[in-house]
């Protein structure tokens, strides 16, 4: 037997959770939508190689020291540039964590 509808959740309990779970996706976007608008710095090599990513992890930029630009050693400079691109990569995804709730079926 179900009382006040809905399969036993009285009219008002119902709509004050959806209430709260609307509030909570407005907040989650709020904080995706600040995260993807801040951006993250990786330097490695000692400063040869620096990068910039926004949190949506749009590549910002690529700096890199002419000291390290050897014609005859371009794995170490790929090996620079692809370490900093993926510690950048990992503060965002670290960030996400923080300020981002895990929620089955969210995001």
């Amino acid at each position: 037997m179900a009382y006040g509808g809905f399969g036993g959740f009285g009219g008002g309990n119902f709509q004050q959770i959806m209430r709260q779970a609307q509030k909570m996706q407005e907040d989650m976007a709020r904080a995706k939508e600040e995260l993807d608008c801040t951006e993250f710095h990786s330097s490695v090599g000692g400063g040869m190689v620096e990068v910039t990513m926004l949190g949506d992890r749009t590549l910002k930029s690529v700096k890199i020291k002419q000291e390290v630009v050897d014609p005859d050693d371009v794995e170490m400079l790929e090996d620079l540039v692809v370490s900093a691109v993926n510690d950048v990569i990992g503060q965002i995804s670290r960030a996400e964590k923080e300020k981002l709730p895990s929620i089955p079926g969210m995001m």
